[in-house]
């Protein structure tokens, strides 16, 4: 339920930000010039907006504890091992944190490689060696360092534009030809024509997702080489494969599983944002 309320939460600010932004431009949506800033608004102000509060919004979804003092020697291992790590990479210390969960995942996140959060599930953390998990760790700060989070907003700002943008214009088309066709020529109505507009909206964010999909596809590769630089290519393929045989993921929502060092399965590899444990082990093999 929280998570729930989160993203609502979430989800209703970027609209009135948007909104805002709209009523201070005066853009005019009848127009293609206005219905492309209209699209540009609400896609990339969307995407910029999840980017600037994604470390807010990880640490109130998956209930990251940031560690400031460490508990134990694993705690400290752990804060030690980023902040070895985030110095080779040459960024800025991220913060660290521990999520309660069974599977083997961490994630990175953060609007910028200097803010940064590293965390790592609970299960992964008592669950795999330090060798295994220090070459997680590294996958993760390779992230940060290749700025991966601001690239996929960027990319994701894009497709959101086209989307909003395309299915618009497509119903305008559909709304125009049943119009030139009624004799009253009062078009789709504007229960219909929203409507027109919804189903587009789904039809072009599939189409968008598997563009999503296959640029986070090449930046697990990207990180996954990065990881085996920094902590040693054999530890990162042992790492790889100790994931593959962990337990299942499913703990993280949607919204933050493309973070994770390991992703969820799909029923197409168009649809997911990682690639099979195997291409992976496999690319690093003969990389």
């Amino acid at each position: 339920m929280k998570r729930i309320f989160l993203l609502i939460a979430t989800n209703m600010a970027i609209l009135l930000v948007a909104s805002i932004v709209m009523s201070i431009l005066g853009v005019n949506t009848s127009t293609m010039g206005g219905l492309l800033v209209f699209a540009a608004i609400f896609g990339f102000g969307g995407a910029f907006i999840s980017l600037a509060i994604s470390k807010w919004m990880a640490k109130k979804t998956m209930g990251c504890e940031v560690i400031t003092t460490p508990r134990d020697n694993t705690e400290r291992w752990l804060v030690e091992t980023v902040a070895r790590q985030a110095e080779q990479a040459g960024i800025k210390m991220p913060e660290v944190a521990i999520y309660q969960a069974q599977e083997f995942n961490a994630f990175a996140t953060g609007p910028s490689k200097n803010n940064s959060l590293v965390a790592v599930s609970s299960g992964l953390l008592y669950g795999m060696n330090h060798d295994e998990i220090e070459a997680v760790l590294a996958h993760e700060i390779s992230h940060v360092a290749n700025g991966d989070m601001v690239t996929l907003t960027l990319i994701q700002g894009v497709v959101n534009t086209f989307v909003i943008f395309a299915a618009r214009v497509v119903a305008g088309i559909i709304n125009n030809f049943v119009a030139s066709n009624d004799e009253e020529g009062e078009g789709l109505g504007m229960f219909a024509y929203m409507g027109v507009v919804f189903v587009l909206d789904m039809l072009f964010g599939i189409l968008a997702s598997m563009i999503v999909a296959y640029f986070s596809r090449i930046r697990e590769f990207r990180a996954d080489e990065g990881g085996a630089k920094l902590a040693g290519k054999e530890k990162m393929i042992a790492a790889l494969d100790r994931l593959r045989q962990g337990p299942e993921t499913g703990s993280m929502p949607a919204q933050m599983s493309a973070l994770g060092i390991n992703g969820k399965r799909s029923m197409s590899e168009l649809l997911m944002s990682h690639p099979p444990l195997e291409k992976r082990i496999a690319a690093l093999r003969v990389s």
